[in-house]
């Protein structure tokens, strides 16, 4: 409450408040709490209350240019009520809050990484069946894309999901990270129905190399020496494993290398794609789930041109002969989980920068590596063995330097706040 208030010096004389000038303008609020302790001050005065009242700005006293004449019996003061009822908003985040805020960020980010891990063992455990009794992995990528898109439509259309708000613009950023998804899930596919599962990921665990030098060459990202050499024991640990693999398909070999080129775009432009596109409820799930659809349309001419439906049903039929019921189950399953698992990487990816989420992505394949062999028996020379625990161990190795080397970025962007693209750029780098 904005007032002025008028008191006779027979309450409060001017000369009382000259004679504590020096405590009154260096502060600018002033408690008149004990001035006007009760309801009633004097016949003259103006305002009434019983809460303490502070003083925002005295006319008459200040320089001594502005000052009135000391003999005037009248000056006149601007205040407020003090509210005790409500606290200050200063928006400060106390070190207990910022504490228990990043421990929660750290929470919900290995609940979405352990989550991603558990379904893509079991995703690849149902593709590798479905593409051992029909190895048509065109029409099985299609089916599912097509999966995925329809639970998306269900949920939006029940409300389980709120719908994203898209636009032109939005489907045109969109439209390269669907082909670059496109082309990631059919090569990685087809790289499974010619190879042992074990074999494709040891291969696809390459991708951070491909990530730090598509950043490096193509995006104009730099990092620290330590993090190249990092790089080395994970390319030669796959060359090692590539070259013992007993069998070795170049069909599957390429696959996988064309797999992981491409889904090192898809990261990169998906992370892009969904922080220019926040606000509009166009987060990870969402996001996964317009990609699906742009994706399906995208590979469904392309499937029918290479494969088929005459191969398809002559594949379908062949494979109830052999499998019975039980394979459009093995269907099914490869196709949700598919989706599942995809949105809950890119739910991850929503909270992390690309090269992080490469570097989950392979660890989370020393789980799938470990339970296809077992699963399929698939048999593993001492040799390529050591190739795939050399390649596991540098990405362990190229995590922890690129985790020291963002710690000092960190510090660093803290330190000197560089303005514009560059400081943005450091973020990126940090990981």
């Amino acid at each position: 409450m904005i007032c002025s208030v008028k008191q006779s010096a027979a309450v409060l004389s001017a000369s009382d408040l000259l004679r504590q000038k020096s405590s009154v303008v260096p502060k600018p609020r002033l408690s008149l709490l004990r001035a006007m302790p009760t309801a009633k001050i004097s016949s003259n005065s103006v305002l009434s209350s019983r809460k303490p009242l502070y003083i925002s700005s005295v006319e008459g006293i200040g320089s001594s240019a502005s000052a009135k004449p000391k003999n005037s019996a009248t000056f006149e003061c601007k205040a407020y009520e003090a509210d005790r009822s409500q606290p200050i908003d200063a928006n400060i985040e106390l070190p207990d809050q910022q504490t228990r805020s990043a421990a929660a960020q750290k929470v919900k980010i290995s609940i979405y990484f352990a989550t991603w891990w558990a379904l893509n063992v079991v995703f690849n455990i149902y593709n590798k069946k479905v593409l051992n009794a029909f190895p048509y992995p065109w029409l099985t990528s299609t089916m599912s894309l097509a999966t995925g898109s329809l639970m998306m439509l269900i949920s939006w259309a029940t409300r389980i999901a709120e719908a994203p708000e898209t636009d032109l613009e939005f489907w045109k950023t969109l439209f390269p990270v669907a082909v670059a998804h496109t082309i990631g899930h059919v090569a990685a596919t087809v790289s499974m129905s010619k190879v042992a599962v074990s074999f494709t990921h040891i291969i696809k665990s390459g991708e951070p190399a491909f990530s730090v030098l598509v950043s490096r060459f193509l995006l104009g990202e730099s990092f620290p020496v330590p993090v190249y050499l990092s790089l080395l024991p994970i390319i030669g640990g796959c060359a090692l494993a590539a070259v013992t693999e007993l069998n070795f398909n170049m069909i599957g070999f390429m696959g996988a290398m064309i797999s992981n080129l491409a889904f090192v775009f898809r990261n990169i432009f998906s992370k892009k794609g969904m922080k220019a596109m926040k606000g509009k409820s166009v987060g990870g799930m969402n996001y996964y789930a317009c990609l699906s659809m742009l994706s399906l349309l995208i590979l469904t001419p392309f499937a029918i041109a290479v494969e088929g439906p005459q191969m398809w049903a002559a594949g379908w039929q062949n494979a109830i002969t052999q499998i019975g019921p039980n394979f459009i189950w093995w269907v099914a399953a490869q196709s949700v989980f598919y989706h599942l698992y995809n949105q809950f990487s890119y739910m991850s990816l929503d909270e992390i920068s690309p090269l992080t989420f490469s570097i989950g992505n392979t660890m989370k394949r020393i789980s799938v590596i470990v339970s296809s062999i077992i699963i399929f028996h698939t048999p593993v020379q001492p040799v390529n063995a050591l190739g795939a625990a050399i390649a596991i161990l540098g990405t362990f190795l190229y995590s922890q330097i690129h985790h020291t080397c963002g710690g000092e970025l960190a510090a660093l962007c803290k330190a000197v706040k560089l303005p514009g693209k560059r400081n943005m750029e450091l973020r990126c780098n940090m990981g």
